[in-house]
């Protein structure tokens, strides 16, 4: 019997997929280059802001979930009482 084959199963394929999101992501900067934005907030017109907001925003909630854990995890043998 075979096994199903999925699509990431492929070297080929992977690779195809990680240069596709390399050619977007150059693609977007160069759009940000080019496209004027008419922003109502002079610091959302910096180059690549949308970009480093978000990464700061996802690096926050990462930090975030982090002290969260701490606060609400219980033990390892909570349920087994």
């Amino acid at each position: 019997m075979s096994e199903k084959k999925y699509i990431f199963d492929s070297a080929k394929n992977v690779t195809t997929f990680y240069k596709a999101l390399w050619l977007l992501g150059i693609l977007l900067i160069i759009g940000d280059l080019i496209i004027h934005r008419h922003e109502e907030l002079k610091l959302a017109e910096i180059f690549g802001f949308y970009g480093i907001y978000g990464f700061v925003g996802c690096v926050i909630l990462v930090l975030v979930a982090k002290v969260l854990r701490k606060i609400v995890m219980r033990d390892e043998e909570y349920y087994d009482r």
